[in-house]
């Protein structure tokens, strides 16, 4: 099994692109141990010294570290981890919680208004996706007076570059398409 790795733009995170589907739908985030309970993957993760993030996506597993460790010395005992689960076919997540617990915020549900079905249908299509692509996921929390919150998980959560993101690329995006969008932030 050869697992890539990739650089994003969170200098403290790194994406880790097993080559199979890490989950089947949505996605989980776990911030601390006590969070990673439910997923034997996490759990192996943050039992390695430096681990302080673990993030699930459809092909990729993101892990944050802390900053008083280097890459260099965590990296293989990740990528080892990582190995050991899908080698041996352990589940990544528990079985009575690896169907419906992860599905994002930013679906569609019943009693939303027309105007958050359609902010959370841009999010879903043009930047999930995008922020994805660097190990990263951005999930729709509320819009509330014009603003609307997003909540940042994987490796835009804590990113150097996120408020740029939210400012820059997500809220003129959203204004664009939706002119009751004054304004985007993060929660």
């Amino acid at each position: 099994m050869f697992i890539q790795t990739e650089q994003t733009p969170n200098p403290a995170t790194l994406k880790f692109l097993p080559g199979r589907t890490v989950l089947e739908t949505g996605t989980a985030n776990f911030a601390d141990q006590a969070s990673a309970a439910r997923s034997p993957l996490a759990t192996k993760l943050f039992g390695l010294d430096g681990v302080d993030g673990v993030f699930l996506g459809y092909d990729f597993v993101t892990v944050t570290k802390s900053n008083d460790h280097d890459w260099y010395a965590l990296k293989p005992s990740i990528l080892g981890a990582i190995m050991e689960a899908f080698t041996t076919g352990q589940p990544i997540m528990t079985p009575d919680t690896a169907e419906g617990a992860n599905t994002p915020a930013s679906t569609a549900a019943d009693g939303d208004s027309d105007l958050v079905v359609q902010i959370k249908e841009l999010i879903d299509t043009r930047v999930r996706p995008a922020v994805a692509q660097d190990g990263g996921d951005i999930v729709f929390h509320r819009f509330d007076e014009g603003v609307v919150y997003l909540e940042m998980h994987g490796s835009c959560s804590g990113c150097p570059s996120s408020t740029a993101t939210l400012k820059s690329g997500i809220e003129n995006m959203l204004r664009h398409y939706i002119p009751e969008v004054q304004e985007v932030r993060a929660i």
